[in-house]
This record gives structure tokens, sequence and C-alpha cells, in this order.
């Protein structure tokens, strides 16, 4: 383009030699004019191309994701064909399933009856069985209750037995530590008519007539006070034991004209003899002794025998410890 527009001066100029001063500047003025034209169409040129080229590039990519709309119509028209065909034969299916289960229902209806009357059977059955769970379940707490409260019983009672085989044992012990202790002090005497045995309780120290009177008589041998002496230095070591003095004889009437009426007398007479030399110096309270006479109503040996009478004719001393805590928790 830059040469045509030098052929073009080149001509004007040759035509300038030839042609008149007026017309060459008009031709120069257009040349001019042409020139600034030329100019503007160059830069409009310019700035088409750069459009034409972004306008290229938009195609491009308008064609590059057309393309792609063109794939995923064609994937989504295959989805569809497959989902078409799956659902042709889910219809099928359903079909068919429907179709037997009409065929069911028509050719069960009698047993579809049968399990409704014995489900309802069942539903009655259970909701007894659960009537009678929810009582036996009332019945059971209340068992559990009973058995707690007995359980709670129980155990207090084993406490109680526990301190009371405790304290029995305790009881033994005093008794025979009491049995001892009087034996030991009486051990002297021995085969002269005295015992000393445990017995519902009580230690008693049984002692012949043959150790303590002559016949008939009241007053004490010397024997049996030295006896009786022994044995109240023990008494007077355990202030807590009560004292019972017992005078018994045989069955052989008393004669009469003594100042002794009969056996009961006489009993109760050797008795009181027996607490006199007992307190005698001990400093025994007199509150712990009592003193009684059984006459001839209360033998060892019931036998009509001279050797029966002997036996019965005998003072007895019971030796009580205080058993009054252990007593008290028995009777509980």
């Amino acid at each position: 383009m830059m040469k045509s527009f030098m052929y073009i001066l080149m001509g004007l100029a040759l035509l300038g030699s030839c042609v008149p001063a007026s017309e060459f500047t008009q031709l120069s003025n257009k040349s001019n004019s042409l020139q600034v034209e030329r100019d503007d169409l160059m830069a409009e040129n310019e700035h088409l191309t750069v459009a034409n080229r972004e306008m290229m590039a938009k195609i491009d990519k308008v064609e590059e994701q057309q393309q792609q709309n063109i794939e995923d119509s064609i994937r989504i028209h295959k989805r569809v064909e497959d989902l078409e065909k799956e659902m042709a034969q889910l219809d099928r299916k359903y079909a068919d399933l429907e179709s037997t289960h009409e065929s069911l229902l028509r050719g069960n209806a009698r047993e579809t009856t049968r399990l409704l009357n014995e489900l309802q059977s069942t539903q009655v059955d259970l909701a007894t069985k659960e009537r009678l769970l929810k009582e036996l379940e009332a019945n059971v707490a209340g068992q559990r209750q009973d058995v707690n409260r007995l359980t709670a019983e129980l155990e207090a009672r084993n406490a109680r037995l526990v301190e009371m085989e405790r304290m029995l044992n305790e009881k033994d012990r005093v008794l025979d530590n009491l049995k001892d202790r009087v034996a030991e002090a009486l051990l002297g005497f021995e085969g002269q008519g005295l015992t000393v045995t445990r017995k519902d309780g009580k230690v008693y120290v049984s002692m012949d007539e043959k150790l303590l009177f002559q016949s008939g008589s009241t007053v004490v041998d010397p024997n049996g006070v030295r006896a009786l002496q022994q044995l109240a230095q023990v008494l007077a070591r355990n202030p807590e034991i009560s004292i019972m003095i017992e005078g018994h004889t045989d069955d052989v009437p008393f004669r009469k004209g003594s100042s002794i009426k009969d056996n009961w007398d006489l009993s109760a007479l050797r008795a009181t003899s027996i607490v006199r030399i007992l307190l005698n110096g001990s400093g025994i309270d007199p509150t712990r002794l009592t003193v009684a006479g059984r006459g001839e109503y209360f033998p060892v040996d019931g036998a009509d025998t001279p050797e029966a009478r002997r036996k019965n004719r005998r003072t007895e001393i019971i030796l009580s410890p205080d058993f009054t805590e252990i007593f008290r928790i028995l009777d509980m």
C-alpha cells in the first residue's frame, strides 16, 4: 500500500510540472485528505483485526463448549435410554408381582382367614400372659419386700443369737470358774459327804448330814463349820452371787416331845444354822442369802431304803451368779 501511495505522489509531481498552480494545489489538498483518510482506515483496520482475533477465540470456546454439550447430551440420552429399559423391566416385574399377589389373595383367602383368627387368638393369649406377668411381677416385688424384711429380721436374730451364744459361753465360763473355786476351797472335804456340781445354770454344794449334823440336831459339827467357813471365804470374794440354803430330811417322822415339831421344822432350822455360820465374820451381805426348809418332799432318791434316806438327809447351798442380762436377751 505504501508503494502505491508513492506512485500516486510521483504521478502528481509529474502532473504538477504539466498543470497550472491552482489545480496542483487542489490536487495536493486532496492528496492530504486521502492520506488522513488512509490513516484512519488503517487504524480502523487494525482495530477490526484485534476484534476479529478476539471474536475467533470466543467462537473457538463456544464451539468447544458446544462439543462438550453434544457429548453430554449423547451421554444423557444414553442414560435415559438405559433408565427407560430398566423402568420397562420394573414395570414388567411389578405386573408379574401384582398378578402373583392377586393370585395368592384369591387362592389363600381361607388360609389368610385362618391366620388372622390364629393371630387374634395369639393376641388374646399374649394379653392374658402380659396380665399374668404383671401380676407375677407385683407378687415377686411383694415377695422381694418380704424376703428383704425377713432377711433383715434373720440378720438381727443371728446377731442376737451370736450375742446370746457369747453370753451363754460367758455364763458357762462363770459357772465353771465358780464351781472350780468352790471345789478348790472345799478340796479337803472330799469323801466326807460333800459334792460340788453344776445344774440348771447354778452351782450346787451338797453336804450330807454326817458332815454337818448329828441325827436330829440343828447344831453344826466342827468339821462342818470348817467347811462352811472355807466356802464363806469364796462367797465373800464374789458379791454378785446369790445364795440359797435348802435343808432336806428323810421321810422318817420326827419323834414327839422334842422342841422340833417335824421335818419341816428340822430342815428350816438346819438351814438357818448354816446361814449364821456363813455370815459370821465373813462380811457377806445378808441380803444375798435365802433360807428354805424343804422337809422330806424333795428327795434325791425315792427308794424306801436306809441308803436312800441317808442321801436325802442333806443340806444344799445353791449359788446363782447374776445372769440378769443374759436372761433379758434370752427373753427377747
